[in-house]
């Protein structure tokens, strides 16, 4: 039996870090519909991640909710901590937590460019390192890191994003050829432009209308369909023999014009 394998005869339990809004929020339904026990992490948005909570065993799935902010290393032992107690083991980890605090270079506060890295990139960093500490015990495992294609390509007013997003992507080629003699998948999802609440707020209606025209597929994504990548890469048996790979999903971005 391959290791890789072996989680699609079982109940996987997934951390979700960021997972009470947006496409973490998407990611944990998704997971939890397919049978998987779900850790519903958060770091202020209580009420919300409780929801999610909620409808993940309206469905007859297993789910709690923890708060931990995944930029400090204190926090993420003790989520992973609660993730065994509760659980017993960790077998997929979807590192989606993430903020934007956009500015031109010039007038970049040290701030805003240093608290992006620390939860974007840092924080996927020490929860992996968590996360490995367990799987490699296990000899079994699946790690999805959310980057951005604004990490393949920047963005004017993102530099602390962009930087953070391209380190997604390398950290993710580094694990994946770390942990692969552990029977662990490490993959990236560099979602485009996605109907949230961050991006809809963030787009003023002319500006969606420029967004879209670049996209090929001529529309934003849906949160939903990002899960549906997520889910295939954590969970399906088909992609046990798939790691150290940054999958796209936005429409055709990447092979459109570009931004």
């Amino acid at each position: 039996m391959i290791a890789g394998r072996a989680l699609a005869l079982s109940a996987p339990t997934a951390i979700v870090t960021g997972a009470s809004r947006g496409i973490g929020r998407a990611v944990a339904l998704e997971l939890g519909a397919a049978g998987a026990r779900v850790v519903v992490n958060y770091a202020a948005s209580e009420g919300p991640a409780l929801e999610v909570v909620e409808h993940i065993k309206e469905k007859g799935g297993e789910a709690i909710a923890v708060k931990a902010n995944v930029a400090e290393t204190s926090e993420i032992d003790a989520l992973f901590k609660a993730a065994t107690e509760a659980f017993g083991s960790v077998d997929v980890l979807v590192n989606n937590a993430g903020i934007t605090r956009d500015g031109l270079v010039m007038r970049m506060k040290p701030a805003a460019w240093q608290d992006v890295i620390d939860l974007n990139l840092s924080g996927v960093f020490y929860c992996s390192q968590a996360a490995f500490k367990l799987m490699a015990k296990q000899r079994k495992g699946r790690i999805i890191n959310m980057s951005s294609v604004v990490g393949l390509f920047g963005n004017p007013g993102q530099a602390n994003y962009a930087a953070a997003k391209a380190g997604v992507c390398g950290l993710t080629m580094s694990n994946a050829k770390e942990f692969a003699t552990r029977g662990i998948t490490v993959n990236a999802v560099c979602p485009g432009f996605i109907n949230t609440e961050m991006v809809s707020s963030e787009l003023s209606e002319d500006m969606m209308k420029k967004v879209t025209d670049v996209i090929p597929l001529g529309r934003l994504g849906e949160a939903d369909e990002v899960a549906g990548l997520v889910k295939f890469l954590a969970m399906d048996p088909a992609a046990a023999y798939i790691t150290g790979h940054s999958f796209t999903i936005d429409g055709g971005i990447a092979i459109g014009a570009g931004f």
